[in-house]
Formats: structure tokens, C-alpha cells, sequence
């Protein structure tokens, strides 16, 4: 019974990889039937595939370790008894004794930065006190912090090991996309130079169902990152600072006309500022893991608005 396996297996597999060898199925076949310890070694370099065919008598049963790169093939024959098993497995080098035994395939642990994923949370702005409670020329841009999403797209990530599992550098690439929905039945608008409120709706008779500032940055981050108890990612913390530059806003009101929906959508730079920086913290312990965010860049240039600073603070929903 187990001959006829190992026949079958190794049938099937010198079709498949010794055809661009020396040796043919046939040649190979006649080699195991040799005896009851027989070994082939070759190396087929079109594909780079190592085959070992491996028999051994041990006692009272026969046993057949077959393996293809890192997959093994383990058939023990004990009396009337057959057992086929199918492993991952990595063959140890070692002094070319073929009743050397085969080590398991063991995971790589180490360290693995926590960046890549998708994130959802909310926006909010603050002032100069660190307040969130808007005062004077900035009123006008008090938020409804429940309906201001954040959401991220963190595509790329790289980790830079400091030690062999627990601690690293982290940087990588991600998408952010802000919601600044207000709570004010305002738009934005430009004057001589300088963002400020648009009352026009308002003042027209014309209530606002939804007015927000939408904004789009290309993040690159850099991390320190601790992993605890080292290199089994249970619980990680990282902080460092996260660059951005800005990729596109738009403003867009939602109004009833005349029983009809209407929406109008304005594209234009608002002075916001281009090129950013913010200070990032991540915590994570097994599926749940939280990150905020914040921006000592004011949300708009020097003079050209009001001097509010944005943060953000949310979920990780899915990493990769």
C-alpha cells in the first residue's frame, strides 16, 4: 500500500518537475524501487523546486517523508495500517544523513510595524488656548464634532527594527479625509484675501441641511513604536509626527428649494495650508486599536483666516 503511494506521489511529481532534468519519470521510479532506503536529490533550475524523496525502516514501520520546497508529504506504514499526513514543513541542513528529522515551518516573529489600514473618527478644531470652544473671528466655525468624520486610508507601511522584535521605526503613505461640518447655517468665503463666513444662504431665507469643508492630504508618517511582550503584537504603543500635503477641498451646502434638494459644491484653495505637520499617537491591544492626531499647523495660512489648529482622533477598522 505504501509503495504504491510513494509510486503514485512520485509519479506525479517527476512528470511535473523533471522534464528539464536529467533524470525521466521512468529512470526516477526505477531508482525507489532499488530498495527500501532511497534517496533523490535534484535541483531543477528553471523553476527553482528542491524534491526530496525520503525512506526509512524503523522497527516495525516503514516510513516516507517526501518534500517540495517548504510542503512535505509523510507516509508511515505500521502492519495493515496506511497513514498519509500533508505538512508544512523545513528541512533542516545538515550532514546529508537522511534519518535526520524534519523541523517545523515556525511563523516569523518580528517585529511588524501597525500603520496600513483603514481608520474612521471624528474631526474637531481648536483654538490658540487649546479650546474647543470657538471665540471671536473664529465663531463662525464651530463644529457639529459628532457628523465631522475622519476617515483614512493608510496604504503603505515599512518597519525599521531597532531590536530584533519589540521595538521599531515606522513610516509608510496614507490618504486622510477631513469633514469639517458646521454647525452654523454658513458657508466659507474669500475676502480681500481673508477666509470669513458666507451669511448669504442665511440672510437669502434659505435654511442649510448640511454645510461642511472638505479637505484631502497625502500623509507620511515616522514612528516610534513599542511592542509588548516583544514580538507577540498583543499590545503596541507608537508616536512621532506625521507630514502632510494637501491634495484638494471643496466646500458643499445641502438646502430644500421650492421642495427640491439642492447642493452646491465650491472647489477652491480657502488659504488652507499646503504643507503640514501633527503629532501622532497610536495605542492597540489585540482587534481593538485607537489613534488621534494633532496639528500644530494652523487649518489655515498666516492672516489669511482664523487661527484654529485641527486634531482628530479615532478607530482602526480594518489593518493590513
Amino acid at each position: 500500500m505504501k509503495r504504491k503511494l510513494v509510486f503514485g506521489i512520485a509519479l506525479l511529481s517527476s512528470m511535473a518537475l523533471y522534464t528539464s532534468a536529467q533524470d525521466s519519470p521512468a529512470s526516477v521510479l526505477s531508482k525507489l524501487e532499488e530498495g527500501d532506503s532511497t534517496e533523490i536529490l535534484s535541483t531543477v533550475s528553471s523553476s527553482e523546486v528542491d524534491s526530496i524523496i525520503k525512506s526509512s525502516k524503523v522497527s516495525k514501520s516503514d516510513t516516507t517523508r517526501i518534500k517540495f520546497g517548504k510542503r512535505a508529504i509523510i507516509i508511515v506504514e505500521n502492519g495493515d495500517d496506511t497513514n498519509v499526513e500533508f505538512k508544512d514543513y523545513d528541512w533542516k541542513k545538515g550532514s546529508g544523513d537522511f534519518d535526520e528529522p524534519f523541523s517545523k515551518h515556525k511563523k516569523k516573529t518580528g517585529f511588524d510595524p501597525h500603520w496600513a489600514g483603514v481608520e474612521i473618527g471624528i474631526n474637531g478644531l481648536m483654538n490658540s488656548d487649546h479650546s474647543t470652544t470657538l471665540k471671536g473671528d473664529a465663531a463662525f466655525l464651530d463644529l457639529n464634532m459628532g457628523k465631522s468624520i475622519n476617515f483614512n486610508i493608510n496604504f503603505l507601511e515599512y518597519g525599521i527594527p531597532l531590536t530584533k522584535k519589540s521595538v521599531g521605526l515606522v513610516t509608510g503613505m496614507g490618504i486622510e479625509f477631513n469633514n469639517f461640518r458646521f454647525s452654523n447655517d454658513i458657508t466659507l468665503n474669500e475676502v480681500n484675501g481673508v477666509i470669513g463666513a458666507d451669511s448669504s444662504y442665511i440672510n437669502g431665507g434659505i435654511s442649510l441641511s448640511k454645510t461642511k469643508l472638505a479637505t484631502t492630504y497625502l500623509n507620511i508618517p515616522l514612528l516610534m513604536e513599542f511592542q509588548v511582550p516583544a514580538g507577540s503584537h498583543k499590545i503596541f504603543i507608537s508616536g512621532g509626527i506625521v507630514g502632510g500635503l494637501k491634495l484638494g477641498s471643496h466646500t458643499k451646502v445641502v438646502y430644500d428649494k421650492g421642495g427640491d434638494k439642492q447642493k452646491d459644491k465650491n472647489r477652491s484653495d480657502f488659504n488652507l495650508a499646503t504643507l503640514r505637520y501633527g503629532f501622532h499617537a497610536r495605542v492597540g491591544y489585540r482587534f481593538l486599536k485607537l489613534y488621534a492626531t494633532y496639528y500644530p499647523v494652523a487649518l489655515f495660512e498666516k492672516d489669511k483666516g482664523p487661527e484654529v489648529y485641527p486634531f482628530n482622533v479615532g478607530i482602526v477598522l480594518l489593518d493590513f
